[in-house]
């Protein structure tokens, strides 16, 4: 058994198609159900030049073209995605949707995202952005209820989820991650357990071997490989486990998410926030 219902979330940028081909890949090995949901917004260049508009350094009829020629960029970006996603449906025989969401992202698409096994995104922050806000892909992360999987602008892999690197500590954030990409893992052709620091966590009182997880993978079908990774400082964790994932060349990394959101403020933990900041691999979370 694996994913029957995938939704994939394209925005307005030049990477859209790398964003709809890594959800095909996906889709394609788990012969599921792909959505594509899209929302009608500026580019971050389209958006520079609408405040250069605001402040009155361009005519009132410059802003009016300004607008009609954003509107025809992004409509014609609307149907470039839907046809590739519906010939992606006919050359594969696979079930498709298309979404257009008419209210912004962070409104409408936590309601999609939770009819979803799981929503892929992009993870990105326009440089200009309020280092003390969320992106849409932290926020869907607590939100919605669902796993997200957040792409980097440029991943380094062209397939996703073919080889899934795990990160366990054996906290209970690591264990719902686990639990949540188990449909993703099964259907891989390979898979990585990738402990950091493993002393900090095996030697508590009354704690598990990571003989418990492997056989818990193997009942279901998973046979992993174990990678241990010691002597690390706490601020290079993320980094470590992304270097690693990379190293045995994993596509897609399966993390826990640390900590919760209050007031909208980054209160994630810091291995979380490094990971998502840093971000190199496309990275599976739950919240």
């Amino acid at each position: 058994m694996g994913l029957r219902d995938l939704l994939v979330y394209v925005d307005n940028s030049s990477r859209w198609r790398r964003q709809l081909a890594l959800a095909t890949d996906l889709a394609s090995r788990h012969g599921c159900r792909l959505t594509a949901a899209y929302t009608p917004h500026l580019s971050e260049r389209q958006l520079a030049e609408r405040r250069t508009a605001e402040i009155g350094l361009v005519s009132g009829s410059d802003v009016g073209r300004l607008d009609q020629r954003a509107a025809a960029t992004m409509a014609a970006t609307a149907d470039a995605v839907r046809e590739e996603l519906e010939a992606f449906g006919r050359t594969s025989g696979l079930p498709v949707r298309w979404c257009l969401l008419e209210a912004p992202a962070s409104v409408s698409l936590p309601q999609e995202a939770r009819y979803a096994d799981l929503c892929i995104l992009e993870h990105s922050q326009a440089a200009e952005a309020d280092p003390t806000s969320y992106t849409l892909a932290e926020k869907l992360l607590f939100t919605t209820g669902r796993p997200i999987l957040s792409i980097p602008p440029n991943p380094p892999a062209s397939t996703l989820g073919q080889h899934v690197a795990v990160a366990w500590n054996s906290s209970r954030a690591s264990a719902r991650s686990l639990h949540d990409a188990l449909l993703v893992i099964q259907a891989a052709a390979q898979v990585t357990v990738i402990t950091v620091n493993p002393a900090s966590f095996s030697n508590r009182p009354g704690a598990a071997p990571i003989e418990r997880l492997l056989d818990h993978l193997e009942l279901h079908g998973v046979r992993p490989e174990l990678v241990a990774v010691t002597g690390v400082p706490g601020g290079a964790i993320a980094e470590t486990l992304q270097d690693k994932a990379r190293e045995v060349g994993a596509d897609m990394l399966v993390a826990g998410a640390f900590g919760q959101p209050r007031l909208w403020e980054r209160l994630m933990g810091g291995t979380t926030r490094d990971l998502l900041d840093r971000m190199t691999l496309p990275v599976q979370m739950s919240s």
